[in-house]
């Protein structure tokens, strides 16, 4: 047989050629849910400020699963016992570990489905496939679930040094050109062990660990939480606000999507569980469903709706000022007055609840590294050091420390 007809290859910017052997990974590549997360992009709302960040959900699953044969191949043969099924539903799980995520990737999370996080999705998603592959998952699931007997590996899947931000971290950075996020993965990979159950890295990667910590400081604060990114989120979930407050109203409103319209209709919950009919619409969901609606209802005869879409879609977004500490009542009461002046002078509703959707008073918070629940280790002497005690590391400290940062998103009619 043709070596070429046992696997098929994918050409990579950031990884280079991804080989992905013929079987129940490749079909999962080629199943529609996967397919999907073509539609969907990285860095949801990131590409208003970094053009080039159109990079999709896909090609990062497509990353992290390369990165996952790598490290999998390295610690068999560090001598780590890995049997085939734990290799392959290792790797299905990493496939898979964004399936569950929404239109525009996080930005629109929570506003979707009420008690939900797209790692429910996910998981439910993988059920689902489960049962159509004949229980070829049962192995996938407890990896992603934790329920499986080798910890470590659902630690390459969810941790502190998961796989997942290994190659976002990499890809983002590439394709924002901040160049500050590059990470140096396969000395990483490379200096992988496990070590007691559990996955440590040899001191000699000890370095490459500082900077990935860095790394992810510095990308959260010029790119995940850089401030037109925040304003962008804002007016996005002002939008979808508007539309639920217009048809709990009893306004009539058109969808240019039907899988849109039953989660901004029926407001869905998932305290208890994921329903087939809930799955079913949102796996009918992308990109796409949001920008067509929202170009539809710039159309609106709702002031407020069609003023919120046309700033959307020609990049007229609000401004993100950063404060210095938390604002007061009187401060956001003189903040919210300019605002009602601001859109009397727009011809725009200016009453309170109208002001809600041009206004907003939020904070960011972002942590690097958290060591104290849980840990990075360093193997040094044959002994699990955690990260910020290990040798030469006393200044990672200063780096763990949660950033909070208070903000206002206004108009820009207005000065703060």
């Amino acid at each position: 047989m043709d070596k070429s007809t046992r696997y098929k290859i994918f050409n990579d910017p950031i990884h280079g050629f991804i080989t992905v052997p013929k079987g129940n990974i490749l079909r999962l590549i080629d199943h529609p849910y996967v397919q999907r997360l073509r539609r969907i992009r990285q860095l949801g709302l990131g590409y208003l400020v970094f053009p080039a960040a159109e990079h999709s959900r896909f090609s990062h699953a497509l990353g992290a699963l390369e990165l996952g044969q790598r490290v999998l191949s390295n610690l068999r043969e560090k001598d780590t016992t890995i049997s085939q099924p734990e290799y392959d539903g290792t790797l299905m799980a990493i496939l898979l570990h964004d399936v569950g995520h929404g239109p525009l990737s996080h930005t629109l999370e929570h506003s979707l489905i009420k008690d939900f996080n797209h790692e429910m999705m996910s998981l439910a998603i993988m059920k689902e496939l489960n049962r159509e592959f004949d229980g070829e998952l049962e192995t996938t699931i407890e990896i992603f679930t934790n329920q499986y007997k080798k910890k470590f590996l659902h630690q390459l899947i969810s941790s502190q040094l998961d796989l997942d931000r290994l190659d976002y971290l990499r890809r983002d950075s590439f394709f924002t050109g901040v160049s500050e996020g590059t990470v140096g993965i396969n000395r990483i990979l490379k200096t992988m062990r496990v070590f007691k159950g559990n996955i440590v890295i040899e001191k000699k990667g000890i370095y490459a660990i500082e900077n990935y910590i860095i790394a992810r400081r510095l990308m959260y604060m010029q790119v995940y939480q850089h401030k037109t990114v925040l304003s962008a989120d804002f007016l996005l979930r002002s939008i979808f606000n508007r539309v639920r407050a217009m048809l709990d109203s009893g306004a009539e409103l058109q969808f240019a999507s039907p899988a849109l319209e039953y989660f901004l209709t029926v407001q869905p919950s998932a305290k208890k569980s994921i329903s087939k009919e809930m799955l079913t619409h949102y796996t009918d969901l992308d990109d796409h469903d949001v920008f067509l609606n929202i170009k539809l209802w710039t159309k609106s005869k709702d002031q407020i709706l069609a003023e919120l879409c046309h700033r959307f879609l020609n990049r007229g977004l609000f401004r993100t000022t950063f404060l210095d500490k938390k604002p007061t009542e009187a401060r956001k009461n003189e903040i919210r007055k300019k605002t009602q002046k601001a859109l009397k002078k727009l011809k725009l509703p200016y009453d309170e609840k109208s002001i809600d959707y041009f206004l907003s008073f939020e904070r960011s918070y972002s942590e690097a590294y958290k060591y104290k629940n849980e840990s990075i280790w360093i193997l040094e002497n044959e002994k699990a050091i955690e990260f910020s005690k290990a040798a030469e590391t006393k200044n990672i400290i200063a780096l763990t420390e949660p950033v909070v940062k208070h903000y206002c998103v206004h108009l820009k009619d207005i000065s703060i």
